[in-house]
């Protein structure tokens, strides 16, 4: 948590930086911070992924919470794919998506009771688990303060979130449940350029909200620096951060009932297309 709350402030501090700067400058247009369409493909590394569970029964009460790196074994990191993209509607408005995806298993003899929705792992048992996590974001921004090297603005959007997680032994075969969240969030966002072909870009997300048999809160940072040498090719590096707290007190949207807790951060790297 330590390291998301600095990211969160080197995050707000880069998105004020374009008002600090000096006025436009001479030198040749930056195509990241002005061009119409934006694309990114590349992958994403959580280094440090932190992920616990609790499914609960409707036979057996509430269930265990279980820690997924120290009790089931799982690895504390994880990669997938991360791609993006940017429209600029027009001179203020733009419209982003992005999606990633993750997958991560673990195998380890338990040492306490487990029960995991209507199963009940004894201690000692040999378990597999795996877990499937992606998130969509999708966001419309305004920029309230727009020149061709600087950008500052807020915007509204979601963050969809899937769950599928599951664990299995030989004995008593796999129990698992899987959710599909939307979670709204408010964004700020800024960026500029350092001359026509580096720039430097950051946003933060965050939300809390409780809706019916949902309680969810969500906190997202993201801090890039690109290099665009080619006048459409371009190619970045950046720290992605993701705080998620959900719980669903009854079965809704997917087939999970409980709560679920996950911190994912670490590096990206991506190809940039620019038109």
């Amino acid at each position: 948590m330590r390291v998301l709350k600095s990211a969160v402030i080197v995050a707000v501090l880069s998105a004020s930086a374009p008002l600090t700067c000096s006025a436009d400058v001479d030198w040749g247009l930056n195509h990241a911070l002005n061009d119409t369409l934006a694309f990114e493909f590349g992958a994403l590394y959580a280094a440090k992924a932190s992920n616990t569970a609790q499914l609960n029964s409707t036979k057996l009460g509430v269930g265990t919470n279980v820690n997924f790196q120290d009790l089931l074994g799982m690895d504390s990191w994880a990669w997938g794919p991360d791609v993006a993209a940017r429209w600029r509607m027009s001179e203020k408005w733009r419209l982003e998506a992005s999606y990633f995806w993750i997958s991560q298993n673990g195998s380890k003899g338990i040492s306490q009771d487990i029960q995991w929705g209507d199963v009940v792992f004894p201690v000692n048992t040999q378990i597999t688990s795996k877990l499937n996590f992606s998130d969509f974001r999708t966001s419309v921004g305004w920029s309230f303060y727009k020149t061709s090297d600087k950008e500052l603005g807020v915007g509204v959007g979601l963050h969809v979130l899937s769950y599928q997680a599951s664990l299995s032994s030989l004995t008593l075969g796999t129990e698992g449940g899987n959710v599909l969240a939307p979670l709204p969030v408010i964004s700020a966002y800024g960026g500029f350029a350092l001359d026509e072909h580096w720039s430097v870009q950051a946003r933060l997300d965050i939300f809390s909200l409780t809706y019916q048999q949902y309680h969810g809160s969500i906190t997202s940072v993201g801090l890039d620096v690109l290099y665009q040498p080619l006048r459409h090719i371009g190619f970045g590096v950046g720290y992605r951060a993701l705080v998620i707290d959900f719980q669903a007190d009854s079965t809704g949207l997917g087939s999970f009932q409980g709560k679920y807790n996950q911190t994912l951060q670490g590096p990206a790297m991506y190809v940039t297309l620019t038109f």
